[in-house]
This record gives C-alpha cells, structure tokens and sequence, in this order.
C-alpha cells in the first residue's frame, strides 16, 4: 500500500474528523473506559467545521496520511511547538503512518525554528511517542477528563544553550 503525507485542506475536514473519532473511540478505551461523560466531552469539538478551522488556522501546520485516496491519519502541530493532534484510523496503525506523521511534523518545527516539541500522550498511545523519543514528564488531566502523560522531544541537536542569543531576554529591565 502506498502511503502519502500531504498537508491538510478544508476539504480533507469530514474524513479527519473521522479519523479522530474513531481513534478516539475505538483505540483509547483504556483512557476513556467506555464512560459516556468523558467520551462526550473528549468528543464535543471533534466536528468537521472545528476541524477546518483548525487545518485553517495560520498558527497551526496540519497534515494529513492517505491510502488509496482515503485519509487514515491526521497530525497537527502549533507554533508555539505543540504537538496537537496525531490520530489514525484503527486499522491504519502499526504500518508507519504515525512514524510518517510525527518526522513530517518534526521537520517543520525544524524549518520554523521550534527547539524542542510538547505534547499530552493517552495512555493509549504512550509507547507510541516514546518510541519516537519523546521524554516522559508527568502526568496532566485533560479538559475531558482523561489522564494524559506530558511528553517533550528536543528536536534541534543544538540544543536549547544559554549562549543561543533566541533565547536572550527580550528586556534588561529584570538584569539587574
């Protein structure tokens, strides 16, 4: 099966928003635990509208993963280096879609400049992105409700040193 990872269009919405759902529903009982509340909440903005606005959005780099013409996986990463949403469709997973996303993403954090990554695993998906070298750094509860494992990932072999005049004060008002 081919697989492609193309950006993200208003037009790919309906299929993303399913492919978020049924991840959601399907691949993550073990943070959910089939509790109606919490799928409803977890559920509420997983709409086609939200979804274009969210591939829309100039502060977000949206992607999606395509076999056979269908999407099966979307990512999502921010600016501010968050690695948002990286969901694929049950029977897309354990074929590299997930790998492909994630290097897709993190190549364009590289071209913006972004450090290092953060995101809020599932349990579900914890060995997934640990896998891919994201760092472990405790645990956050969700708007929804789920407990989530805060992940970073430094993705510039440079690194984040002081002598890196980005990351110099913007102000001396505070040196004294």
């Amino acid at each position: 099966m081919s697989l492609e990872i193309r950006i993200a269009t208003s037009t790919d919405a309906f299929e993303a928003c399913n492919v978020l759902r049924r991840s959601i529903v399907e691949c993550c009982s073990l943070d959910h635990r089939d509790d109606p509340a919490i799928l409803e909440a977890w559920l509420g903005n997983k709409t086609p509208q939200m979804v274009a606005c969210w591939f829309a959005s100039p502060t977000n780099f949206s992607l999606v993963a395509v076999e056979q013409g269908a999407v099966v996986g979307v990512g999502l990463l921010t600016r501010a280096g968050k690695l948002a949403l990286c969901y694929l469709l049950p029977e897309a997973q354990g074929r590299g879609a997930g790998k492909a996303l994630v290097e897709q993403l993190e190549a364009q954090a590289r071209e913006w400049g972004i450090k290092a990554l953060q995101l809020h695993s599932t349990a579900s998906s914890q060995a997934f992105f640990v896998k891919q070298g994201y760092v472990e750094a405790g645990n956050v509860r969700s708007p929804y409700g789920v407990e989530t494992i805060f992940c970073w990932k430094q993705i510039d072999p440079a690194g984040i040193s002081s002598g890196d005049p980005k990351r110099k004060r913007f102000c001396n008002c505070n040196s004294a």
